[in-house]
């Protein structure tokens, strides 16, 4: 096999977020297997700084740094008529780079991960081409725009129908359209017509999401409830602002003492403003979630909008974590039965004030979804399918440098 050209939107480096843990084992499952070029782009200072890590999962990296706010990205998108997804990342010098890699490295497969990275492809590609969406952002903005008014409604809209007709495209194009599960594959199907649709699901690293490896623990006073995310990423915010408004109350009312731990990176004004709410904690970024994980008497995860497979569940489950969680965050999961799910406010908080009236029953609920997490959702089975669709043997040694 030649070498493969890995083009992501975000280091996949270090794997602490969604996107860039699913980037990060990709990349070490392909440089297992072949040379792997890395082009990506930064958006967080210290991500310029790990060349070193890097070097172990690739023959050669490129990573630039992605700036411009969202305001002169959906100017040019205006004046250019392409989705604003696109203009945001939308560089000369990653098309120069991607122009070198393809002209200096007997390049046989495109591996390109987010649809955003898609506008670098050459118009005449000889390689074989894999292309990761993980989710149809396009139905992202729809139902984005669903819940919006005035100009901004029209302009999720546009971005949602630019979207679509860009990656109905770019699948048109592509030896094999990859996203992270069943439902998420099937919606594309039917709203662009696309075949060549596979499902290469999320998995978790269960020995270091793991309740007796090693981290620093987290004082617990009183039941605590914990979620875990990005906290600049929309779906976040608006899933922890419903939980502490609209059911965290409800729960409090069974157990005045519960607190509610918001954890993640980059929490926003509205996110912070949270945290003069009772009972309300807002972390901001921690050095290793697993202390918090652990400490929890309930995970939540009360998205209204979520694709795909939601890492923050699986990282609950796989720390023997109780969880609770919306429809939309436990849909593509296959937990058994191992979680609690619910719809609506008076269900997630019934559920979430059974499991802290019941300690015992959670304990056995968590232990259950370790097992499950361990026996589905490990990383090298999740993987295993990815060895054929790129054409080539399990677990075949790399090519020499």
């Amino acid at each position: 096999m030649g070498d493969i050209l890995f083009l992501a939107h975000r280091i996949p480096y270090p794997p602490d977020r969604g996107d860039k843990i699913r980037g990060f084992h990709l990349l070490r499952h392909l440089s297992a297997r072949a040379r792997v070029h890395l082009l990506a782009f930064a958006d967080v200072e210290g991500d310029l700084a790990h060349d070193e890590a890097l070097s172990h999962h690739s023959a050669s990296r490129t990573v630039l740094w992605r700036s411009g706010t969202q305001a002169r990205a959906a100017a040019r998108a205006l004046l250019t008529r392409r989705p604003v997804s696109l203009a945001a990342f939308d560089d000369r010098r990653m098309r120069d780079a991607v122009s070198a890699a393809l002209s200096r490295n007997p390049i046989d497969t495109i591996y390109v991960f987010s649809s955003q990275m898609a506008q670098y492809l050459p118009a005449d590609i000889r390689a074989k081409l894999v292309m990761d969406f993980v989710d149809m952002d396009s139905a992202k903005f729809a139902a984005y725009a669903d819940a919006a008014r005035g100009p901004m409604r029209w302009m999720l809209r546009r971005e949602a129908r630019l979207l679509q007709r860009f990656e109905g495209a770019v699948a048109r194009r592509a030896d094999a359209s990859l996203f992270v599960s069943r439902d998420e594959a099937a919606l594309f199907r039917a709203r662009t017509g696309a075949d060549r649709v596979c499902v290469i699901e999320n998995g978790i690293d269960t020995d270091h999401y793991d309740p007796a490896a090693r981290f620093a623990p987290v004082d617990r006073d009183g039941p605590l409830i914990v979620f875990t995310g990005q906290m600049d990423y929309r779906p976040n915010a608006e899933g922890v602002a419903w939980f502490a408004e609209a059911i965290l109350p409800r729960i409090r009312h069974a157990h005045p003492g519960a607190r509610f731990a918001i954890v993640g990176r980059n929490p926003g004004d509205a996110v912070r403003a949270l945290a003069k709410r009772p009972g309300v904690l807002v972390t901001g970024e921690v050095p290793d979630v697993r202390g918090w994980l652990a400490a929890a008497s309930v995970v939540v995860a009360p998205l209204r909008l979520a694709r795909g497979i939601q890492n923050k569940v699986l990282e609950g489950m796989a720390m023997a974590r109780p969880v609770v969680a919306s429809v939309a965050a436990a849909q593509g999961i296959d937990h058994g039965g191992t979680i609690a799910v619910g719809e609506s406010e008076a269900a997630l908080a019934e559920a979430a004030a059974s499991l802290l009236a019941d300690p015992a029953r959670a304990a056995e609920l968590g232990a259950a979804a370790r097992r499950q997490v361990q026996a589905r959702y490990a990383w090298p089975a999740r993987l295993a399918d990815l060895d054929a669709i790129l054409g080539i043997a399990p677990n075949a040694p790399r090519a020499a440098a």
